[in-house]
């Protein structure tokens, strides 16, 4: 076990979002505005929606950042204006990068299902931050055993793998998995700093409890993450070297100053964004003004 200083414990706030969909949010927190260039961690379910409803997320914008979706259960369908369209289903992951601006829109493949996911953001390096738009979709990802654990490796490097998704600035995501106890020491780096947030049932993290609704923060230092369970549970585990810039972060959008916020929303508004076709059902998202508002990095 480390000897580094005591994690700091977060609560995920509620949010939803398309027409009624609830989640909970635990990034950008108050306290802790990104973990790495993580900077977004909204987690939804698992929930079974009710006959004819279903998760729908009208078009809508984003600059400055990667949209990181990891399917658990469920299927959602992705549609976005470059004119990709994909089917994300559990176990698989969809990368999109905005670069200078992308817009998408998210759909239950089947309403009436059950659904359990994550949703993540990464924050671009500057020098990436104006790159051009792109989509990936990755069907087959790392996976390793180790101590009752299954770990699929999301992101980044870990465990002697290397995940295939495309980033752009040094981070690791995992997701752990188990049906029954299990018990395991995973190996981090020391100069990241990490967040541990429990997707189902409940875990021992460095012989902290962690149940759905809160996550852990463990600065950097640390060379090792003890790690256990009782009973099934499946965690979350996002890490990367601290930011030396903290993006600004407002509605869908990452910036690194004010003004490129307003310009993304003034272009959003004037319909200047390229429309996704045929898109969802759901109605375009409206852009929450700016006005007398003075962002700052969070």
């Amino acid at each position: 076990m480390s000897t580094t200083a005591a994690p700091e414990r977060l609560h995920s706030r509620e949010a939803v979002i398309g027409e009624d969909t609830r989640i909970t949010r635990a990034l950008p927190h108050r306290v802790r505005r990104t973990v790495g260039a993580w900077c977004f961690m909204d987690h939804l379910g698992p929930v079974q929606f009710a006959p004819g409803k279903g998760m729908h997320v009208g078009a809508h914008p984003h600059i400055g950042l990667q949209t990181f979706t990891w399917m658990i259960e469920g299927e959602v369908v992705h549609r976005d204006s470059l004119g990709n369209e994909q089917v994300i289903r559990p176990g698989q992951v969809n990368l999109m990068t905005a670069g200078r601006g992308i817009a998408h829109t998210e759909d239950s493949a089947l309403d009436g299902a059950r659904m359990h996911a994550a949703q993540l953001w990464i924050a671009l390096p500057h020098e990436q931050a104006q790159c051009e738009p792109a989509f990936d979709h990755y069907g087959v990802l790392p996976v390793v055993e180790s101590g009752g654990f299954t770990i699929t490796l999301l992101a980044g490097s870990a465990l002697d793998q290397n995940a295939p998704t495309r980033i752009h600035t040094p981070l690791v995501g995992m997701d752990l998995a188990a049906d029954a106890a299990a018990q395991t020491a995973l190996p981090l780096q020391a100069d990241f700093e990490y967040a541990a947030m429990v997707l189902r049932g409940a875990a021992q993290v460095e012989d902290e409890p962690l149940a759905p609704g809160e996550w852990l923060y463990f600065a950097p230092g640390r060379t090792v993450l003890a790690l256990q369970c009782d009973a099934p549970m499946q965690l979350l585990l996002i890490g990367g070297a601290p930011m030396d810039e903290p993006p600004i972060i407002w509605w869908n959008l990452v910036a690194r100053s004010q003004a490129e916020i307003e310009a993304a929303l003034a272009d959003w508004n004037a319909g200047r964004f390229a429309p996704v076709r045929p898109g969802s059902a759901a109605q375009p998202l409206a852009a929450p003004s700016l006005d007398g508002v003075q962002l700052r990095a969070r």
